[in-house]
């Protein structure tokens, strides 16, 4: 079907500014701040200021649309028992607390990968699927990806979990959802804090925060040094974080904000084990040598001279496998009233991500600077008589990679073999959306949003290969051009202040990334530019009830349809990671989030997810020496999914009298099993952990210091062994017979398996001045 995008966005600009500069009236007025529906928040009393914005912003800013969208599920957590009075040894920790998400051990350090409803739970080291903000500017960079690496938790005095497609309002690559980090402020800070926390296997984690006001100037700025030995032999690790946010307000109607985020990373990085190697021996101990090694150990087969021929193994100490990583990000935005009820915003952010990781057989060195532009007007009035919100938003994108790929070397540290791969591309992006927010009467709301955006990618790699004979080059280029639409309708109804029902329906897109475009099915760079935008059409029905202040329940049923959508796997131990389009699939699920005071001093949380995805058109096509076979997959499990992930936790905290502030509480973290291939023919096994916490926090006088907090955690109370992260692999058929091969042979498949961490003891404290 022909559209006319252009004719679209001018006649949605016209009907989003044509609402009057004067507020709606009468006694059936109603603001659409009181129709918001954002799923299961934490209590009013929890929030502070201007905390109930989604995104840190100067005294005196209007509300940024997502700050409280009308219509989406979005799940809001807050500080307390996340953040404030526990170790948060990473964000994984912090957003296991939302409904539909999960959480596996990434790469090294506090590298998590988070799936929104299972959409980036067959990642394999970064964030896709998902855009990633903080504090109003994309952290998600232009080829759809975000680490969290650079992600210290304890900056956040607030996260929004926005949950199913939304691509209407975040662009490219919202397919599974977006998360908003929002900083402390100066004004919530209001001076400094310091604080250390230790724990078991070495770690120890010494961060401060200094925040204030002078005038029309505030500043916060968080930094951080964390460091551990790690669990697993070779995963010593240390990260540095700075996170600086700093306003100007040189008028009542200008307002200027600055954001720069730095992080560094030097990690090892342990072995990713078979299913088999982690049942003899989950967290690879006794491994510092391959001649050596204990049962169970993994290594790696190296070419000895680093390019062709004989090859020897290595365990991960002897191939020093590891990252040094370095990202930084600084970005500005102005924002200008223009009048009473119109605000417009324009920001400018520049990421770069440069990374040197020698790890398993290959080698990847590369910088990715990229540039990140939106500008956007905001304005709250009248459309037709009735309360509305409009938004508009033009966003341009680009980023321009290099990628070097090598052999490894054996021994002598972490040593370059042959060049084998080089990439560079260039990938951009650029986009409207539009939106408006009309409550239609004091008990319906309605929400009409869409997007347009066309990614253009250039690339092209260099990939080598070499036999005593001589080196073989070949080369894939690849100039692809997509352009994508995403509309959304959503309605609210709030038969009273106790009840709201909600239903919407969404679309989301993501395009391949230039890096998918130059893997191949074997793992090496390769030709891989045919892939196609995955796409998804999400339908949502949920309802939230809070009848008290104290008690808040938010049910979600959802069901989305996929084309295309982007499915990687393993195909062998230190291999890359190959991308693929499977033609058809469903995802399926409920979603409940409970947070309730029962009893004085009492609080239970409650966050679950059910998740079921299946391919409904997918054919997989498999080769082994002469012969290649077909299996349809249609009806199968698609890998990596968990489908079952909750979290419940019981707390008490004393309200009064010479104890308070002194506070416990235990929380159960359940995650169900995953198939890991698609065949369906090997599964990981699901786990349960017990954490218990104790802490306490008082107020101090008559010295420097104004408050004292301190925590005390044990994590995997029971010692409990589990599957912490399990890369998806790919199935084979024996050369012979042609026929499948069975669950037993891709156990032995190493390069997937990380064992969560045992039983382990981290305490801390804080001091406020």
């Amino acid at each position: 079907m022909s559209i006319d995008t252009a004719a679209l966005r001018r006649g949605t600009l016209a009907v989003l500014l044509a609402s009057s500069p004067i507020p709606a009236s009468g006694e059936t007025s109603v603001t659409l701040d009181e129709l918001s529906v954002e799923g299961e928040a934490q209590p009013a009393a929890d929030r502070t200021g201007t905390a109930t914005f989604g995104v840190a912003a100067p005294p005196g800013s209007a509300p940024f649309v997502i700050a409280h969208p009308v219509g989406e599920v979005v799940s809001e957590i807050g500080r307390a028992n996340t953040i404030a009075d526990r170790p948060a040894t990473s964000i994984g920790s912090v957003l296991i607390n939302s409904p539909g998400v999960t959480v596996r051990q990434g790469n090294g350090g506090r590298d998590v990968i988070i799936s929104i409803r299972g959409n980036n739970a067959r990642s394999t080291g970064v964030i896709k699927n998902t855009v990633v903000l903080e504090d109003g500017f994309i952290l998600t960079q232009p080829d759809g990806a975000s680490r969290f690496d650079l992600t210290d938790p304890r900056a956040y005095s607030r996260i929004d979990v926005f949950r199913g497609p939304q691509s209407p309002l975040f662009g490219n690559y919202a397919t599974g959802g977006a998360i908003a980090f929002r900083t402390r402020t100066g004004r919530e800070i209001n001076g400094y804090e310091i604080g250390t926390d230790v724990g078991s296997f070495g770690y120890l984690s010494n961060y401060f925060t200094v925040g204030g006001v002078s005038g029309p100037v505030e500043i916060s700025l968080f930094a951080s040094d964390v460091r551990a030995n790690g669990y697993q032999d070779h995963s010593a690790y240390d990260t540095q974080t700075i996170n600086l946010l700093a306003s100007y307000t040189p008028t009542p109607d200008n307002r200027f904000t600055l954001k720069v985020i730095n992080n560094t990373l030097d990690a090892n990085l342990a072995a990713r084990s078979s299913l088999a190697q982690y049942r003899i021996n989950p967290y690879q101990r006794g491994c510092a040598a391959a001649a050596s090694a204990a049962p169970g150990c993994t290594t790696f087969n190296l070419f000895q001279n680093g390019a062709f021929g004989a090859q020897v193994p290595v365990t991960a100490d002897e191939g020093a496998f590891g990252r040094n990583d370095r990202r930084t990000i600084v970005a500005g935005r102005w924002e200008h009233d223009l009048d009473a009820f119109t605000t417009w915003r324009t920001q400018v952010g520049f990421d770069e991500r440069n990374f040197n990781q020698p790890f398993y057989v290959n080698a990847f060195l590369g910088s990715f600077p990229s540039w990140n532009v939106m500008s956007d007007l905001t304005r709250r009035g009248d459309l037709f008589g009735l309360p509305a919100v409009g938004y508009v938003a033009l966003a341009y994108s680009t980023i321009d990679n290099h990628t070097a790929t090598y052999n490894r070397a054996p021994y002598g540290g972490p040593r370059l073999g042959a060049l084998i791969g080089d990439q560079s591309a260039v990938q951009s992006n650029l986009g409207g959306r539009a939106r408006l927010e009309l409550a239609l009467s004091d008990r319906w709301t309605g929400v009409l949003g869409f997007s347009a955006e066309t990614t253009e990618i250039t690339g092209r790699n260099l990939a080598y290969s070499y036999a005593a004979s001589g080196t073989t080059r070949t080369v894939a280029e690849a100039d692809r051009s997509f352009l994508n639409i995403a509309p959304e309708l959503a309605l609210v109804y709030r038969p009273d202040e106790s009840w709201a029902l909600r239903g919407r329906v969404a679309t989301g897109y993501a395009t391949p990334a230039a890096s998918n475009l130059f893997v191949t099915p074997a793992g090496l760079p390769g030709n891989n530019t045919q892939l196609q935008t995955q796409e998804n059409l999400g339908f949502d029905l949920g309802v939230d009830w809070s009848p008290v202040e104290t008690l808040r329940l938010s049910v979600t049923g959802f069901y989305e349809f996929f084309r295309n959508e982007l499915v990687s796997q393993s195909p062998g131990a230190g291999l890359q990671t190959y991308t693929f389009n499977a033609p058809a699939s469903e995802h399926r699920g409920l979603e409940v989030g409970a947070d309730w005071a029962f009893a004085p001093g009492w609080r239970g949380t409650l966050a679950y997810g059910f998740d079921d995805q299946i391919y409904t058109r997918y054919t997989e096509q498999l080769s082994a020496g002469s012969l290649t076979r077909r299996f349809d997959r249609s009806g199968n499990q698609i890998p990596g999914v968990p489908a079952h992930q909750l979290l419940a936790r019981v707390g008490y905290d004393v309200p009064a009298g010479p104890l308070a502030g002194l506070g416990a509480f235990v929380e159960t973290v359940v995650q169900g099993n995953v198939y890991l291939d698609n065949a369906n023919t090997l599964k990981a096994p699901g786990y349960a952990i017990i954490n218990a916490n104790l802490h306490y926090a008082t107020d101090l006088t008559g010295g420097y210091a104004k408050r004292l907090s301190v925590y005390f955690e044990i994590r995997n109370v029971f010692d409990t062994v589990y599957v912490s992260s399990a890369q998806n692999l790919s199935n084979s058929i024996n050369s012979t017979t042609g026929l499948l091969n069975n669950a037993a042979i891709l156990a032995g498949t190493t390069g997937s398996v990380f064992a969560g961490a045992p039983r382990n003891i981290v305490g801390g404290m804080r001091l406020s001045f």
